[in-house]
C-alpha cells in the first residue's frame, strides 16, 4: 500500500502547472496568493495538530476553483442586469469590470414597431395602395385575384384599409366654401370682413392643429358622411349599398410577406442572449478584498469536501490494539452547507445592488422623506 500524502507545512506555486486550467497563472495576485491560502487552509483543517492528507497542488486547484466561482456568480448577475442594455451589442467585447449605462428602450422601440406593422400605425414594413373599377349592380370582388395576384406577383395581400373615392380632406380644409375648413375664415377675409371675424384667425396654429383638423373631417366623412359600407373577409369584399354606377374604390394593403420579414429584426454577430455575452473571468487582482475573502473560505469549503473525499475511502484505519474512525462522511456534509450558505450569501448581496433594487430603495427613501416632511409643522409669519 503506497504511502498517504501529506501536507508538508508549505509549497511552491508553478506557473503552468500547479492549476488544473491555468486561468489565473499568469496574475501576479493569484500567484502571491495560492500559497498563502494553501498554508491557511492546512492550518484552518487541523494542521500541525493531525495530518491533513492534501498536497500543495490539492490546495492550489481549489484555490483556482474558487476564484472561476466568484467570477462566475458576478458575471451570471451582471448579465441578468445588463442584458438588455447589451442586447444587439457586437460580440467578441468583453464588459469585465466595466459600467454599463444604457436601457432597454431599444427593445422595446422594436416590439413597438413588430406591433406597428400589425396596427398599420408604423413599422418597417411598406403600406401600399390600390384600387379597383366598381361595376354597376355588383357587389363582390376579390381583392386577391383583382389585386393581389397582378400587382404583387400572387403574394398575399392583408386590407388594412378601405375607403370611397372622395376630395381630399386637405381640400376642404382650404376650400373657402366649406364650413368646416379654414377656407371660410380667408373667404370672409377676402370681402375686406377680417376684423369682424373670430379674433381666433389672427392666433398662428403649430402644424400638429392643422393635421388634427384634417383628421377630424377624414374621421366625419367616414362615420357620418359616407353611405356607402363593406364586409371584408379572406380579401373578399361585399360592398353596401347595391351600387348604380360605375366608380372606384381604392385601399390600402401591406404584403404579408413582407410584413412577416419586417417584424423580426435579424443581425447576426451581436449579443443576443445569455450565451454570448462578452462577460470573462475577472482578474483576480483586480478583486477587492471583500471578493478575496469569500475566494479563501470557499477555498476551504471545497479543501474541506477534497479531504472528506479522501478519508471516506476508508472508515477506519487500524492502530495496534485499536482502530482509528475518521471523519470524511461529517467533512463532505459540513463542506457541502458551507459552499450553499457562501453561494447564497454572494447571490443576496448581489440581488440587494442590482439596478431593479436600487430603484425600488430609491423610491422607497422618497416616500420615507416626504412622510418626515409632511409632519414638519409650517412656518406662520406675521406682519
Amino acid at each position: 500500500m503506497s504511502q498517504a500524502r501529506i501536507w508538508t507545512g508549505s509549497t511552491t506555486f508553478t506557473s503552468g502547472s500547479s492549476t488544473p486550467f491555468g486561468t489565473f497563472d499568469s496574475d501576479s495576485g493569484f500567484q502571491t496568493d495560492a500559497p498563502r491560502v494553501a498554508s491557511w487552509c492546512a492550518k484552518r483543517l487541523g494542521y500541525p495538530i493531525i495530518d491533513v492528507e492534501l498536497e500543495g497542488d490539492n490546495f492550489f486547484a481549489v484555490f483556482e476553483e474558487s476564484v472561476s466561482e466568484y467570477s462566475a456568480q458576478v458575471n451570471q448577475f451582471n448579465i441578468r442586469n445588463n442584458l438588455g442594455s447589451l442586447e444587439g451589442q457586437p460580440t467578441g467585447s468583453s464588459y469585465t469590470g466595466q459600467s454599463v449605462q444604457g436601457s432597454e428602450l431599444m427593445n422595446i422601440v422594436g416590439i413597438s414597431e413588430a406591433y406597428g406593422n400589425q396596427a398599420n400605425v408604423g413599422g418597417r414594413a411598406d403600406i401600399k395602395s390600390g384600387s379597383i373599377d366598381i361595376k354597376k349592380g355588383v357587389q363582390d370582388y376579390d381583392l386577391q385575384a383583382l389585386w393581389g395576384d397582378v400587382s404583387e406577383s400572387g403574394e398575399r395581400i392583408d386590407i388594412t384599409k378601405v375607403f370611397h373615392e372622395a376630395s381630399p380632406a386637405i381640400q376642404r380644409f382650404f376650400d373657402p366654401y366649406s364650413v368646416s375648413g379654414q377656407g371660410t375664415l380667408n373667404l370672409v377675409d377676402e370681402f375686406g370682413f377680417g376684423s369682424f371675424s373670430p379674433a381666433a384667425q389672427f392666433i398662428l396654429m403649430p402644424l400638429y392643429e392643422d393635421l388634427l383638423r384634417i383628421q377630424q373631417i377624414e374621421m366625419s366623412d367616414q362615420i357620418r358622411k359616407s353611405a356607402h359600407t363593406f364586409n371584408i373577409v379572406n380579401n373578399k369584399i361585399q360592398i353596401f349599398p347595391i351600387p348604380e354606377k360605375p366608380y372606384k374604390y381604392h385601399f390600402e394593403y401591406q404584403v404579408v410577406k413582407d410584413v412577416r420579414e419586417k417584424a423580426a429584426i435579424i443581425n447576426p454577430n451581436v449579443v443576443s442572449d445569455y450565451s454570448n455575452i462578452g462577460y470573462n473571468f475577472a482578474q483576480y487582482l483586480n478583486i477587492n478584498d471583500v471578493g478575496k475573502q469569500w475566494i479563501r473560505k470557499y477555498t476551504l469549503a471545497l479543501a474541506k469536501e477534497m479531504l472528506g473525499a479522501i478519508r471516506e475511502k476508508y472508515s477506519s484505519i487500524p492502530i495496534p490494539g485499536s482502530e482509528v474512525s475518521l471523519d470524511g462522511s461529517a467533512l463532505r456534509a459540513e463542506a457541502q452547507t458551507e459552499k450553499d450558505n457562501l453561494i447564497e450569501q454572494l447571490r443576496e448581496n448581489l440581488n440587494e445592488v442590482s439596478k431593479k433594487q436600487r430603484m425600488e430603495n430609491e423610491a422607497a427613501m422618497v416616500d420615507q422623506q416626504q412622510t418626515v416632511m409632511n409632519k414638519v409643522p409650517l412656518a406662520i409669519y406675521i406682519g
